[in-house]
């Protein structure tokens, strides 16, 4: 659609303020798309306040002018991000079932943390850089949203932990660690694999973090009249 046009339906939008927007058509869905995937790009190297709409244009393979159309303003390419990431990193938690069995669902978080890590750096480069800059922008989500999952979740490892299931330890700080200790291998890949040097720095540097991390959480959460003894 036209500039033009745009801005008459716009006006005509906000005389008719419940009126259903009209949806996108595949080609708008397309740019929208590429100016995302190029505006993850440019965030998650860069981070909001170094970031540019230029320097997402040049990425994305299009005129400023026309990026504009699709996204008046940087801070809604930004949001528009932050709440699909927040979408896809709270995943592997909502899917911790309180009808499981606590290992087999602790486990299942850890190696899908990992596999995030693995298959989106950018998305946790992005999440990093916010976090450093003391979250602005999705401060409101982090303490609604998130709070609310994660008091969930620590519930429900908290009766794992009253049922005899698990150690008896603090729930929010086993959540914390398994961040951490998961997202170390997307935000510091570089210095990982430095160390780790040719021979163990490629794909299988994430099995071997998944194996390493399921002892020491596993190990570390089973109860003490259960745990293997040392021989």
């Amino acid at each position: 659609m036209p500039p033009k046009r745009q801005h008459k339906a716009d006006a005509k939008a906000a005389a008719h303020p419940h009126a259903k927007p009209r949806p996108l058509t595949r080609i708008q869905r397309e740019k929208q798309d590429l100016i995302l995937e190029a505006a993850l790009d440019v965030f998650s190297m860069h981070g909001f306040r170094g970031s540019t709409i230029d320097q997402i244009a040049e990425v994305a393979g299009m005129s400023k002018p026309n990026l504009l159309y699709y996204f008046p303003r940087k801070e809604e390419i930004h949001r528009r991000l932050m709440s699909a990431l927040l979408d896809t990193w709270l995943a592997p938690l909502k899917e911790m079932d309180a009808t499981g069995d606590p290992f087999p669902e602790i486990r299942s978080y850890i190696r899908r943390k990992l596999e995030m890590a693995r298959d989106f750096p950018r998305e946790s480069r992005l999440f990093a850089n916010e976090m450093l800059q003391g979250a602005p922008r999705i401060i409101e989500m982090l303490e609604v949203d998130l709070r609310n999952l994660v008091d969930e979740k620590a519930q429900i490892l908290l009766g794992w932990m009253d049922q005899g299931k698990l150690a008896h330890t603090d729930p929010y700080h086993l959540i914390f660690s398994i961040w951490a200790t998961t997202q170390h291998y997307a935000d510091f890949d570089v210095q990982v694999r430095a160390v780790l040097g040719k021979d163990r720095g490629g794909e299988g540097r994430f099995e071997d973090a998944a194996r390493y991390l399921e002892q020491l959480f596993l190990f570390g959460l089973t109860p003490r009249s259960t745990a293997p003894r040392k021989s």
